[in-house]
């Protein structure tokens, strides 16, 4: 009798500290957008670009991570690829985000703070989705 081999199909625990280190990184630059629109401070501004360099390289990793995993375990063994998609979409909108946060604080709103908004609830759905997908097949 042989034995298939054992893949896990969730995230494993660097993986899933990546992915969930994403949430308060975008979730405080929407935070510093907020604080930005109500007291035009440009710190806040400032505060919400460092935010979104430092989410885009967790989102970035754990993007990698997941696609080894896809990759590695395939689509028979259950890996979704709707979460590889939703991280590659939460990274490709992060760095938009990141791009519209380099401009002059007054000219990057509204835009950046909509695009704030889209990419937290992207990286939400996506910690949400990886995080389910765990379990061993």
């Amino acid at each position: 009798m042989t034995t298939l081999p054992v893949y896990r199909t969730g995230p494993g625990p660097l993986h899933a500290t990546l992915l969930a280190g994403t949430v308060p990184l975008f979730l405080g630059a929407l935070l510093s957008d907020i604080a930005y629109t109500q007291t035009y401070q440009i710190q806040w501004a400032n505060f919400a670009s460092w935010l979104i360099a430092g989410a885009l390289v967790f989102a970035g990793l754990a993007f990698l991570f997941a696609l080894v995993n896809l990759f590695r375990t395939g689509l028979r063994a259950g890996q979704p690829a709707r979460y590889v998609v939703l991280l590659l979409a939460t990274w490709v909108l992060g760095l938009v985000n990141a791009f519209q946060h380099a401009k002059d604080a007054y000219a990057s709103m509204p835009t950046g703070l909509v695009l704030s908004a889209i990419v937290l609830v992207l990286t939400l759905a996506a910690t949400w989705t990886g995080l389910r997908s765990g379990g061993v097949k």
